[in-house]
């Protein structure tokens, strides 16, 4: 694989992450479990919730060839999976809703009295969910090269720099952009995050249908 070849892997891996983890579309959600919190409090919990979800995505990058193993998985069925659940996520962000993939009304609900709603449900799963682990695990596999495994490490913390600063400044961001501007983002990620879907649900497809690649 060429430099050029590999720059264009990895930068196509940072895009769907970012898009993956839609940090803009966990403002709102942010605003309303810790309304009547102080600026203070409120970074405390963004700074858990990016640590978390960072944490859990490198754990499942490193682990996650071994979990695909025991499960008796094949990459090639776990990519069309993975598509299909990133699909689904596409759909209801075009729609400007939470979907159900990432979490249900009755973690929502429950947040408030968990110890900590960084960890629950804003970090897991609403940020780190099925769609955000399938797609790093997919990622580790796309090279066999000795410094993979450490762009693909060094690319989950760049995104998870990126949420930590999101949701740091979701009050600012919010009043400026509005509900309105915050959908209008969440609807453009959707429709990119519906193009990767479909191509990591081809090269799975290939995969498992060899034939379906001549």
């Amino acid at each position: 694989m060429s430099p050029l070849e590999n720059w264009s892997e990895y930068s196509r891996f940072f895009t769907a992450l970012l898009v993956i983890l839609d940090p803009f579309m966990a403002i709102p959600i942010l605003l309303s479990l810790t309304d009547g919190y102080t600026s203070a409090e409120r970074n405390r919990v963004a700074r858990t919730a990016a640590l978390t979800v960072a944490t859990v995505l490198v754990l499942m990058a490193l682990l996650g060839e071994t979990l695909l193993h025991w499960l008796g998985t094949s990459l090639g069925s776990f990519r069309v999976g993975g598509g299909i659940v990133l699909f689904l996520m596409a759909l209801a962000m075009l729609q400007a809703q939470v979907d159900r993939v990432r979490t249900s009304r009755a973690e929502e609900r429950s947040a408030a009295t968990r110890a900590s709603i960084a960890v629950v449900p804003i970090a897991v799963p609403l940020l780190a969910g099925p769609g955000a682990m399938s797609t790093v695990i997919i990622a580790m596999h796309r090279s066999a090269a000795p410094y993979h495994a450490a762009m693909v490490i060094g690319i989950i913390a760049l995104v998870c720099l990126i949420l930590w600063l999101v949701l740091r400044l979701a009050r600012p961001i919010g009043a400026l952009l509005g509900d309105i501007g915050l959908n209008v983002l969440n609807r453009l990620f959707g429709l990119i995050l519906a193009a990767i879907a479909v191509e990591v649900i081809a090269n799975g497809l290939k995969q498992l249908f060899p034939i379906l690649g001549t």
